[in-house]
């Protein structure tokens, strides 16, 4: 008699990934363990998009590593609303808006925005570990950092108008990522030189998959940090910009001592 479930060819390869490939067959469907597990990815992922961000405790967990903090929102009211419309996630409420203002005759080299995105889980589970990683760089490069800015209901757009504000310049956005079926807590990072409204994608770096199961806080870091110093050097980012920090990986794939 055969067995209810027919296995994937392939399923050896499962093992490699937490993409969901080879799930084997059970008749015309599938195995009703895989249908269970599916169901319960996706329950994952919309908790993610809908979970809100906990602004107290991510600013004092940050505030314990040294760094000074900001609260601001967009002009999403609501997450309902931010769902809708994607351009009030991109521009500052008048509030905060007038809450950053006196920043304007001051400078730093780095504006770092932290953005609920997402996921509200990534930015919960990967900010704190990557700003601890990244922090060696910054003391190391005596770059001049703006307190850390904390956005509610925020897009990557969001973050120019920050950034200009701070007169920084360059922008670091932490961000969670669209929650993908296996991936819930993904945060992606934007590195845009001389930030100011109207940037587009393709004048920014992106870092992305930083979790404990993608790329990990130290690696993630230490590419941050090539970014940043060659984006200070040759005043740009973006697609004329390349990440090449790999180069200098050293042959276990630890991240090597900046030049």
């Amino acid at each position: 008699m055969r067995p209810p479930v027919v296995e994937d060819f392939w399923k050896r390869l499962a093992s490699t990934t937490q993409a969901r490939i080879a799930l084997g067959r059970a008749g015309v469907s599938l195995p009703t363990q895989e249908v269970l597990n599916f169901s319960l990815a996706h329950a994952r992922a919309r908790d993610a998009v809908h979970t809100p961000l906990d602004h107290d405790k991510l600013a004092a967990e940050i505030a314990d590593l040294g760094f000074a903090t900001i609260c601001v929102e967009s002009e999403a009211p609501d997450r309902a609303a931010y769902l809708r419309r994607p351009d009030w996630g991109r521009t500052l409420s008048e509030k905060s808006r007038a809450l950053l203002a006196d920043r304007q005759n001051k400078t730093c080299d780095i504006a770092i925005v932290v953005a609920d995105g997402l996921s509200a889980t990534a930015v919960h589970s990967q900010v704190v570990p990557l700003l601890a990683a990244f922090k060696p760089y910054l003391i190391r490069a005596e770059w001049r950092v703006a307190p850390v800015v904390i956005a509610s209901q925020a897009r990557v757009a969001l973050g120019d108008e920050i950034g200009a504000l701070f007169n920084a310049r360059v922008l670091v956005l932490l961000v969670g990522e669209r929650p993908g079926l296996s991936s819930p807590d993904s945060l992606g990072i934007y590195l845009t030189y001389d930030p100011k409204p109207g940037r587009n994608d393709g004048e920014r770096n992106c870092i992305s998959n930083v979790r404990n199961e993608g790329l990990s806080h130290e690696l993630a870091a230490f590419k941050l940090a090539w970014l940043v110093d060659e984006a200070l050097k040759r005043k740009l980012t973006g697609v004329a910009l390349k990440d090449e920090s790999d180069l200098l990986l050293l042959a276990d794939g630890r991240p090597a001592a900046l030049p």
